[in-house]
């Protein structure tokens, strides 16, 4: 497997080289076996490795992910140092990272990779690196140790990007039912998107955020009065005042009280 792993290495780190090598390499086997076979047809396999060359700078780390997740053991790592090159990726520029990986031995060993040939698993059409300093989750092949997958979904980075994307459902819902505490449709959508969230992201969200969403769902009309406590008082067209006489009764004593101190 550590063959394997160097060369899908190769493949993902050195993907200009390996160019000519799909190419040349398809030529090469589609001619032999055309030439062994006696079938001329076989030739059109170069046009399958031109095409395999073409495709690897873009699906190589994402195959590189799945053979590592498939084959690996369990490692961590811990970004040291980052620095920006002079290359760039859709206008911005592609920084190289340096840190140290802890084996599932117990050994530690230097790894390095930049913006463009980071293993992410699963794979996404987003690059998320660990921030520097902060242990996260790697699967790596014993004997090539340089290659290795970072495991965001398995990693406290990766999750709480999750929480982040999985939440903003919950914020929509929310910005439509402030702007409209009567309409029935827009709490019933507030609401399934708060319990669809804490089912998906409940045990990854920081306690702080979970129990908000928790409060809300038993009181759903506290989303509005945090709009307006954070307006001053004022959420369009609606004011704490108006808001305290219609749904007074349906928020916490919390918001109620600060609601009050606000239109005194």
């Amino acid at each position: 497997m550590s063959v394997l792993s160097a060369i899908f290495y190769f493949l993902n780190h050195h993907f200009i080289l390996a160019m000519p090598v799909f190419w040349i390499g398809g030529a090469a086997i589609a001619w032999a076996l055309s030439v062994l076979l006696k079938n001329e047809a076989w030739l059109c396999l170069a046009v399958a490795g031109f095409v395999l060359g073409i495709l690897n700078p873009f699906f190589g780390s994402a195959i590189n992910g799945m053979f590592l997740n498939a084959f690996g053991v369990y490692g961590s790592a811990v970004l040291t140092h980052s620095e920006r090159t002079n290359s760039q990726l859709n206008n911005q520029y592609i920084n190289a990272y340096y840190g140290v990986m802890r084996t599932a031995d117990g050994r530690d060993v230097k790894i390095e990779f930049d913006t463009m040939t980071a293993t992410l698993y699963p794979w996404r059409n987003e690059i998320n690196i660990p921030p520097r300093g902060e242990r996260f989750v790697i699967k790596y092949i014993p004997g090539f140790e340089r290659n290795f997958a970072i495991m965001r979904d398995e990693s406290d980075f990766g999750k709480r990007i999750a929480v982040r994307e999985g939440y903003q459902p919950v914020e929509r819902a929310a910005a439509q039912l402030a702007i409209s505490p009567d309409n029935e449709s827009f709490r019933k959508e507030y609401l399934e998107a708060a319990q669809a969230f804490l089912n998906t992201y409940g045990p990854f969200a920081d306690d702080h955020l979970r129990q908000e969403v928790e409060g809300d769902l038993q009181q759903p009309m506290n989303v509005v009065a945090r709009k307006l406590r954070s307006g001053d008082g004022r959420n369009g067209e609606l004011t704490a005042q108006q808001f305290l006489a219609a749904h007074g009764q349906d928020i916490s004593e919390k918001f109620r009280r600060q609601l009050e101190n606000l239109v005194r």
